[in-house]
């Protein structure tokens, strides 16, 4: 397979040159007008933000993004899936509003806000995986699948299970139903090490399922209520907190990689990520700590593989942000250094397993040229 074009330009700007119209003409010169868009039904899947974090793409790109797709004759509208946990995004109801709160809607973005998977996150529809080996069948949103093209606008940052959320993510975990997300984690659950336990009752504020609780001073997880979907793991500053089975999140990984194949599967699809704000971990959180790393810049491709690769490698080129998470573990005396910023970040996390993954079933390559704007 020949390599991928991964189309790039940082955040610097001229006076009257906004980052909008920079994003407009990456997206152009990436290849976007050569989608036919004329009279298509174009979903815009992104991630909307928990309430009360801040990190998330704000509704200006999203803006430019869509008035592109307008220009070329396209319907588009912003959608993504409800969450497994609960959170400011369970139902449609609450996600709408959530979506409303943190900046979008018709005024700033264009475009009306369709949650794919409908009021209670069981509004899907079954397709098959291609080359799936762990998922034959995947349940996506109604709206993905009834959707003509996809375009995926990701805020690239930290992740607490998968290392980042990129591309692959926005569209393979956030384009499942509440079901689905269910399938993807369910492999293994978390588990605690009494010895490393602090009883600083992180986990349990993080948890979404009211599955910890405390017994003689340790944290206690209850393997019938988890849902296992790692935001303990994230919360515990003390690696009190792993999955119990060590593949557990290299299966994340590759189910991961096939849920997006399956979406994505012969429809027109174009992915752009912003590697801004980058958090150390999900914008699900209702919080967002300090970014990790500077601001880098805007990408977009055909090919969400060599995207999510091109994210990462631009990521670990750069110089970490000293006050912030993965500074602090760095600056730690006695760290075991990774000399890799996301598993310094989480140290738990796996990562390329997923562009491993994605390759081997034809997802697309992690092979590409780096077009500089």
């Amino acid at each position: 397979m020949e390599k991928a074009k991964v189309y790039f330009t940082d955040f610097r700007t001229q006076i009257g040159v906004s980052q909008g119209d920079k994003l407009q003409k990456l997206i152009r010169r990436a290849g976007i007008g050569s989608v036919d868009f004329e009279g298509k039904f174009v979903a815009i899947k992104m991630h909307f933000g928990e309430l009360g974090n801040f990190s998330y793409l704000r509704p200006n790109y999203v803006k430019a993004v869509a008035d592109v797709i307008r220009e070329l004759g396209g319907k588009p509208f912003l959608t993504d899936c409800n969450t497994l946990y609960p959170g400011s995004r369970k139902n449609a109801v609450d996600h709408l509003y959530n979506a409303e709160v943190n900046g979008f809607n018709s005024v700033t973005t264009g475009c009306y806000v369709i949650i794919a998977d409908g009021l209670k996150g069981t509004d899907e529809a079954a397709v098959p995986v291609p080359n799936g080996e762990y998922c034959k069948e995947a349940l996506i949103g109604r709206a993905l699948y009834d959707a003509d093209v996809i375009i995926s606008l990701s805020h690239f940052k930290g992740h607490e299970m998968t290392g980042f959320g990129g591309a692959i993510k926005n569209v393979g975990m956030g384009g499942g139903s509440c079901a689905v997300k269910m399938q993807q984690h369910c492999d293994g659950k978390p588990v605690v090490n009494a010895s490393l336990c602090r009883a600083c009752k992180q986990c349990a504020k993080e948890c979404g399922s009211d599955a910890i609780s405390y017994e003689s001073g340790k944290a206690v997880i209850d393997q019938d209520l988890c849902k296992g979907c790692g935001r303990c793991i994230g919360a515990c500053a003390f690696d009190a907190i792993s999955t119990e089975q060590d593949t557990a999140l290299e299966t994340l990984c590759a189910k991961m990689a096939e849920y997006t194949a399956a979406i994505v599967n012969g429809k027109p699809a174009f992915h752009i990520s912003l590697i801004m704000d980058v958090s150390p971990n999900c914008d699900c959180h209702s919080e967002n700590d300090a970014p990790i790393l500077p601001n880098i810049g805007m990408l977009a491709s055909f090919d969400p593989e060599a995207l999510d690769q091109a994210c990462a490698d631009l990521c670990l080129a750069a110089e970490p942000v000293r006050n912030s998470q993965l500074g602090d573990h760095l600056a730690s005396e006695g760290w075991h250094c990774h000399h890799d910023h996301f598993l310094d970040n989480n140290p738990n996390v796996h990562w390329r397993e997923t562009l491993e993954h994605g390759e081997k079933i034809g997802l697309g390559t992690r092979e590409y040229e780096l077009i500089r704007m």
